[in-house]
């Protein structure tokens, strides 16, 4: 892969700001000029542009002088741009960020100073509200994310995903894990649980990349705390029930990240605890790509291929594991599962740091 880099900036910075790009061009001025807007002080902000033909590059281009900008010269997926960013990146937080988010203000200070109430906290969320494709905002406030949780059957869900916003998810709260869209995570995180030298899993290539971080944090016994004063919107695309609007590649790799989720993951007990619900799943899954969705088949000779790989990291991440089996086995619910984190500290430090700003 040949790169050719267009801007540097130098220097440390508290928070980086990672996104990868690819053919984004209905999205990414907005989003930028969102970050670029916030008023937490030491931020840079790191552009993977993984080849696109729509326009993004040109769009981009102005943007050159405020942000580290590199153009690849093929897709090489999410989880590799994310992981070349992550790499480029020098700050004790990077906050990964979807082209098609736009964040409000003071998303950044709030999640940053929930992240610091608990050393033991490696990833935070906020509060993601749904917007459409032309970044307008329906009349009733509707929640896009609020944080990932896990199914007994291994689907993974957004919290409160599309419902309606009066007043719920007021609380810190400790959750499964992020959504990648906008995740800030420590960089302590990061280097503890990279295995084989990747944060994201490039086997991933795209869709539950952010799941498999979250299942690996929480087996080396990182918290994510939800962060209800961080918010922002998030253009969805990949919802139960819409996906046959998918495109076709993206179909696949969800079906072989499921797979590679549970290789690398599960746990004996958790198998054997949820045994019938993830066969009932699997049968589901599996028929309808032998039925309907023929594209998606190509999952399994990859997992076939790459099985000695993929037992590999299984294999690194049972031995770093620091967590009983109960504890992994209370995050798996058809309801969606958090726990009580201490909100008053994180408020308080928020509207201290407010008050030092006036």
């Amino acid at each position: 892969m040949v790169e050719r880099t267009r801007a540097n900036m130098s220097g440390n910075s508290y928070v980086s700001v990672t996104i990868v790009t690819y053919n984004s061009g209905r999205f990414i001025k907005r989003c930028l000029e969102s970050v670029l807007d916030q008023k937490y002080p030491f931020k840079e902000i790191i552009v993977i542009d993984n080849n696109s033909t729509d326009g993004t590059i040109d769009i981009l281009e102005p943007f050159e002088d405020r942000c580290q900008i590199v153009y690849n010269e093929e897709n090489i997926g999410f989880s590799a741009a994310q992981n070349q960013a992550i790499a480029m990146s020098n700050s004790e937080w990077v906050l990964t960020l979807n082209p098609d988010v736009l964040l409000l203000q003071g998303f950044i200070e709030a999640l940053v100073n929930a992240g610091n109430i608990d050393p033991k906290v490696g990833t935070v969320c906020g509060k993601l509200l749904t917007m459409t494709a032309t970044f307008d905002f329906p009349e009733e406030p509707t929640v896009d994310s609020t944080g990932i949780y896990f199914t007994p059957n291994l689907r993974h869900l957004d919290r409160g995903s599309l419902q309606v916003d009066n007043g719920s998810f007021r609380n810190y709260e400790y959750v499964f894990g992020a959504t990648a869209a906008a995740a800030l995570y420590r960089r302590e995180m990061i280097n503890d649980i990279e295995v084989q030298g990747e944060f994201f899993d490039n086997d991933f290539f795209a869709y539950r990349e952010d799941a498999d971080v979250a299942w690996r944090a929480q087996l080396m016994g990182w918290k994510c705390l939800y962060a209800p004063y961080a918010k922002g919107y998030h253009v969805r695309k990949a919802l139960p029930g819409n996906r046959r609007a998918l495109p076709a590649e993206i179909n696949m790799h969800s079906v072989k990240n499921r797979f590679l989720l549970r290789i690398k993951n599960i746990t004996p007990d958790l198998y054997r605890r949820n045994f019938l619900a993830i066969t009932v799943r699997d049968v589901v899954v599996i028929s309808c790509c032998i039925l309907w969705e023929h594209t998606s088949l190509r999952a399994f000779p990859f997992l076939f291929k790459n099985w000695r790989n993929v037992v590999a990291k299984r294999r690194e991440i049972m031995a770093r594991k620091r967590v009983d089996d109960a504890y992994i086995a209370s995050w798996f619910d058809f309801a969606p599962v958090s726990k009580p984190a201490p909100k008053k500290s994180a408020a308080s430090q928020t509207r201290s740091s407010k008050t030092a700003r006036r």
